[in-house]
Order: C-alpha cells, then structure tokens, then sequence
C-alpha cells in the first residue's frame, strides 16, 4: 500500500475504515473521463457506487484488479457503478498518452476519472493507493477498504447494496474470484522488504547502491551515460521496478539474481536472455516465484536517461 499522507510506507494491509473518509459520495471534479461522459453523485443517484482509486503502475492495485473486472462483470448490469479515480504518483501519470496506455493495457472498461489535481483524492479524504469506497443509492458511504484483500467482504456488501435496492433483483452466483479468496486468504507479507523508492524525496540511506553516473532527482535516478548498476539486497519471491526510458523511447536493463543470471525466476517482463525490454513508463517485473530468503538483485544498463523509480515486493 502506498501512502503519501504522511510520506511513509505502510504494511500492507486488508481493512475497512471510515475514520477521515468523505461521507458522502462527493463531486468527480476529474480532468477528463476515460470510458464515460462525466458522471455526478446527482447522476448515480439509485446506483451502488464503487469509488476505487488507483495508479497504473501500483502493485498493490494491479493485484486487486481481477477483482475489480470481476464486480464490474458481474454486477454493472444488476445497478453497480465502478468508477475508477487515477491519482498518479510520479510526474509521467500526469501525461494523457501514459496513462491512456496504462487504461488499455489494463483493460479497463469502467468509467475512470483522470485526477491529476487531486481534487477527487482530496474529497475523499482519502490517503493512499488503493482504496476502495463504496456508496448507497443515496450517496452515503457504506465502507471504505484500503490496500490489498477484504475481497469476500467487498463483495458481499455490494451484493447487499443491490438487494436491498431492488428485492427482485436475481443476482449471480458470488465470483469464482472471491470465492477463492474466500478459501486460500490474503497471502503473508511478513518479513517482505517494504517498497523502496530510488528518488532523493524517498530514498533511504544503503538501501540501493549506484554505480556509474547516475543523476538524483526528486522521484527517480537517471543514467546520464555510460553503463550503470543498481543493486539492491531484499527478502521476496517477487520484485518489480517502475522504469520509463530514456529519449530514444525504449530501454534495455540485464537482470541478475545473487550474481547470476534470473534465469527461471524471471518476472513476466523479462525475457528468456535475462534482459527486461520496455518502451514507455510503467511497472517491470523482474523477479517471480523466486524463493523466500534473503537475495541480492542486480541491474545492469547502458542507455542513457533511462529512469528508476521505486521497488516493490512480494511473497
């Protein structure tokens, strides 16, 4: 889960709170909309609501995302509303083209407010990413659920909502997505290496180390020329990076796991030479299914102005 207020981050957790959230379903004072006309609480009136505030290269989010595609398919014709709130935390979010792709090759398909400014955010109350708000038909809000899980519960009150909206409504069996979770849980990130972020504003003393010339900005490093490492110790079967390349629109980074190539553990983004290909910003994942201990990443690049944001992690 990534929190801005305060600047820290947190464990990841699955809960509900309502302590600071915005009452009511405020006003979508978005930029533009993606996938719908502008919508307005006036508008949703008799809907249930399901407000989620996302960012397309969050991990946290992109793990909640069956779910959300789920409730969207299941329940949208039955009178649920899933608006998407994209905040974006690094500075490339902002730019129509970036976060446009982010919408395609998610696959999104629900409404989704581009909240550049924050001002949904802040209506909210709202203080990380993600977050789940869900409304009744008159606009109250039911239940907010920060981070990652709660899935079963999530849906079984937006069920409830659409019941007690309609007594005949004939609702679907529950999701074959919930229902799993339902059975095998949240998974334990107990131990895992919190997520580290490569900029000067974030940056935590040892946790990286640099060589070659790299530059320091406030959200990211930048290779100015020449080859340039990043190796970073952690404990997770998963890491991922958000990287955006340099000028010539594409960018090539050799990934090593403890001194040797990824081999087998390589993430998705990561072909079977080792090396992780990338033409725009957005969450690489390097490392997966890689076993639960203590492990040495190493990245290796020679183009210039490529970028290196922040790490996440997982079991």
């Amino acid at each position: 889960m990534r929190t801005i207020l305060p600047l820290l981050i947190a464990t990841i957790v699955a809960g509900s709170c309502l302590a600071g959230a915005a009452s009511r379903l405020p006003a979508l004072k978005a930029q533009r909309w993606v996938n719908s006309a502008p919508l307005t609480p006036e508008g949703l009136r008799g809907k249930a609501v399901l407000v989620d505030v996302w960012e397309y290269t969050c991990i946290n989010w992109i793990r909640t995302l069956p779910y959300i595609k789920a409730w969207n398919r299941d329940y949208a014709a039955l009178g649920l509303v899933v608006v998407g709130v994209h905040s974006p935390e690094f500075e490339f979010g902002k730019r129509a083209e970036n976060v446009d792709g982010g919408i395609r090759n998610h696959g999104l398909t629900y409404p989704i407010a581009i909240d550049n400014d924050f001002a949904i955010w802040r209506a909210l109350g709202n203080d990380a990413w993600p977050a789940k708000y869900l409304f009744d038909g008159q606009g109250h809000l039911v239940k907010r659920w920060v981070g990652e899980g709660s899935y079963d519960e999530i849906e079984s009150e937006i069920r409830r909502l659409l019941a007690a909206a309609d007594s005949g409504v004939r609702l679907p069996p529950v999701s074959h997505e919930a229902t799993v979770f339902a059975r095998t849980g949240q998974p334990s990130y107990a131990g895992i290496t919190g997520e580290t972020y490569l900029g000067a504003e974030r940056r935590e003393h040892g946790t990286v180390t640099l060589e070659g010339d790299w530059r320091s900005e406030r959200q990211y490093v930048e290779l100015r020329k020449g080859t340039g490492k990043i190796a970073l110790p952690f404990t997770a079967g998963e890491v991922n990076l958000v990287m955006q390349p340099g000028p010539s629109g594409s960018a090539a980074v050799t990934v090593l796991l403890d001194g040797k190539p990824v081999g087998d553990v390589r993430g998705v983004d990561v072909g079977s030479d080792g090396v992780a290909r990338f033409d725009g910003p957005r969450m690489i994942r390097l490392v997966a299914g890689a076993a639960r201990r203590r492990h040495v990443l190493t990245l290796v690049t020679s183009d210039p102005g490529v970028r290196a944001f922040a790490f996440t992690f997982g079991p």
